[in-house]
């Protein structure tokens, strides 16, 4: 049984122990032998080589874990399999976003298979200054709660190693999310203790990188767990279950029990709790993935219907404008 350690387009490299062996693949993802299912990095298969030397897929074995997204279409792609870890990858400079986090921790935990723990890791820590990491890392600890746990590192610095490789013990994996120039990559080095990955500078106007990962790949630890490098994500929709939804705002999940309303939609009713107790923008964060799970829930008539009462309402706005236009 090997594990897939790199996904490209022309060859699926696979790691046996700790050697790695490239399987020729036509198209951009090898398919499971009449299953239609393209193979994800950290899946574990089995396969042979024919007499040509080719190697084959014949059989894999079903993820523990795994992570998924949906792209703009809605259509569902695995990210990863196999991972007992995720780092929240998140810069302190121009990258800094809590709404991002609090959107890829709805996506480690909306997976609905096997259990996955999150770790916020902050980096460039250096460029930030210690004063401000640490009141951001403060910040962010209080917003998302004690669950969750928050680490503001300088990327290249070995001690960073020293603070994150306890997390990932051996036959253990860990992949790193985030969006392109968070220092995925350079986590990834420094973790391995040499330069491995391919590492980019950043724009200074949004400081957002220039996609210097274009593909997901396993790397094998010194202490013998396993570090999955992914690309930035353009477009992040998590998978949601309103089972992960909940576990990512345990906090107004909590508090709408105290809500004076059972029906409370925490928007302007009196007596809402969760109003009372929760950060605005964390609240505001909690109706946009509220109705992106709505929106994912629903059947394709259902889509139409919405779609068709929203062109209703703007016609009737924009008549209602021309008539005040005209009235004035």
């Amino acid at each position: 049984m090997r594990r897939r350690a790199r996904a490209q387009r022309e060859h699926e490299a696979l790691r046996p122990d700790t050697a790695q062996r490239c399987i020729e693949a036509a198209g951009r993802a090898l398919l499971l032998a009449g299953a239609g299912e393209a193979l994800a990095v950290g899946d574990w298969i089995a396969f042979v080589r024919d007499a040509h030397g080719a190697g084959w897929v014949v059989a894999r074995a079903e993820p523990l874990t795994r992570i998924v997204r949906r792209d703009a279409e809605g259509q569902r792609h695995v990210v990863v399999s196999n991972v007992d870890l995720a780092f929240l990858v998140m810069g302190l400079d121009g990258d800094f976003n809590p709404r991002r986090i609090e959107r890829y921790l709805a996506l480690v935990q909306g997976t609905g298979q096997g259990a996955i723990a999150p770790v916020v890791v902050l980096t460039k820590r250096d460029w930030a200054g210690d004063a401000v990491a640490d009141d951001e890392a403060d910040a962010l600890r209080s917003r998302l709660g004690a669950a969750v746990p928050v680490l503001a590192v300088d990327g290249t610095a070995p001690a960073s190693a020293d603070l994150l490789l306890p997390w990932v013990g051996p036959g253990q994996t860990v992949v790193l999310l985030g969006s392109s120039g968070a220092g995925k990559s350079t986590l990834t080095n420094t973790l391995l203790g040499r330069a491995v990955q391919d590492t980019g500078a950043v724009r200074a106007a949004d400081s957002r990188g220039k996609h210097t990962t274009t593909s997901r790949s396993l790397h094998v630890l010194p202490g013998g767990g396993c570090v999955i490098d992914t690309p930035g994500v353009r477009a992040l929709r998590p998978d949601l279950e309103a089972e992960a939804l909940a576990t990512t705002f345990a906090d107004i999940d909590e508090l709408a029990a105290q809500c004076r309303f059972r029906d409370c939609r925490h928007q302007d009713e009196p007596g809402c709790a969760v109003r009372a107790g929760v950060d605005a923008d964390r609240l505001a964060n909690w109706h946009k993935l509220g109705r992106e799970l709505r929106r994912d829930s629903m059947t394709a008539l259902e889509r139409q219907r919405q779609v068709a009462q929203w062109k209703v309402r703007s016609r009737a706005a924009q008549a209602r404008m021309k008539l005040k236009r005209g009235k004035s």
